[in-house]
């Protein structure tokens, strides 16, 4: 999945969308995800980084990252596949 390029983000976890208008307000986490996606990071890349630099275990990590791609996905900031 990948992030839509016109997707606003700011290292505070402000979020802008300019097609809808739509703003919202991340964690510090949401936004260094966000980035790391914008910047062309695969999800692998991604989950290794923060396997690497916090303290949570592969299982848990997947079970946000499946909610962090819900959240992403309903709020309409990720590119359509296909």
């Amino acid at each position: 999945m990948k992030i839509k390029s016109n997707i606003a983000t700011s290292e505070n976890g402000f979020i802008f969308n300019p097609a809808t208008g739509d703003s919202f307000s991340g964690n510090a986490m949401a936004a260094t995800l966000l980035l790391a996606m914008k910047s062309g990071k695969t999800e692998a890349e991604i989950k290794k980084n923060i396997l690497a630099l916090y303290d949570v275990n592969t299982n848990q990590l997947e079970r946000d990252w499946e909610d962090w791609m819900i959240q992403l996905k309903e709020a309409n900031l990720l590119e359509t596949e296909g």
